[in-house]
């Protein structure tokens, strides 16, 4: 089998009623990542960002696994590195995958259906909404290895759960459970293993009928409010604003309100 191949079926991605799913595949491994699954889910998320069919993106695992992280079998042993190489790897390959989400136009939802480990853990909190089954697992592993947390783990985590929560779970790398990740605010809700899917299809219909220009301008607004002092995100909030204006959604939700009936949004 192909490289090709094997992302392909290690990566599985379907449209319907609007809403992309991406399932990674690999359930002997934990659905641990290899570079080319990396690469596809990073296109299928630029493809459903510029698709105006899709107007909301899922990603789940099968089996007992979300994401176990990434798969370091085909790494280079340490003393046949070059320097730089550690740096530029990361650069084009795990942060690329967490930007990709966080960049994505549509709103992105995880199904957590297993272990969120490491890499996983932080393509998980990267969503914009997550849901978790009762049996996941969220680990900062990385200390478990005597490494430094990579895909965006030190920007993700102490903006959920602050800086002291942050250096807990990693310095420690304790698993945690998916009752505990929503006490911390990691997750949105827990639901029991056999309700996963259909909550996450119902909450998936829900984005996917709501107003996707402004969804995302809505997610650009508080992503980037986090690394902004306030006169920087007024002005955005304001340019944000101006654009949706110009959107048939913004009209249409003005029109519903005024003729005191629910509103039909079309994407655009």
């Amino acid at each position: 089998m192909s490289a090709t191949e094997s992302a392909g079926s290690w990566v599985l991605h379907s449209v319907e009623d609007q809403v992309c799913r991406i399932t990674l595949n690999r359930p002997e491994a934990l659905n641990a990542l290899t570079p080319d699954q990396r690469e596809r889910v990073i296109r299928l998320l630029a493809d459903a960002s510029a698709d105006p069919q899709v107007r909301a993106v899922v990603v789940t695992g099968t089996g007992r696994g979300f994401c176990a992280g990434a798969d370091l079998r085909g790494a280079p042993p340490a003393g046949e590195r070059v320097a730089g190489d550690v740096a530029r790897t990361l650069r084009l390959g795990a942060q690329r995958l967490i930007a990709a989400v966080l960049d994505c136009e549509k709103p992105v939802l995880a199904a957590v259906n297993g272990t969120a480990a490491g890499l996983g853990a932080h393509l998980a909190l990267a969503c914009d909404l997550v849901l978790a089954a009762e049996s996941a697992r969220f680990i900062e592993v990385f200390v478990r290895r005597g490494l430094v947390p990579d895909g965006g783990g030190a920007y993700l985590l102490p903006r959920l759960v602050g800086p002291q929560r942050a250096k807990e779970l990693m310095f420690f790398g304790d698993a945690l459970t998916a009752p505990d990740a929503e006490r911390l605010g990691l997750v949105n809700r827990v639901v029991p293993d056999e309700e996963l899917a259909a909550t996450a299809r119902a909450w998936a219909d829900r984005l996917a009928a709501g107003p996707t220009r402004a969804l995302a301008l809505t997610k650009q607004l508080v992503n980037a409010s986090l690394d902004a002092d306030r006169a920087t995100a007024f002005a955005a909030e304001a340019a944000a604003q101006e654009i949706n204006m110009t959107t048939a959604d913004a009209r249409e939700g003005v029109a519903s309100f005024v003729e005191r009936r629910g509103p039909g949004f079309r994407g655009r």
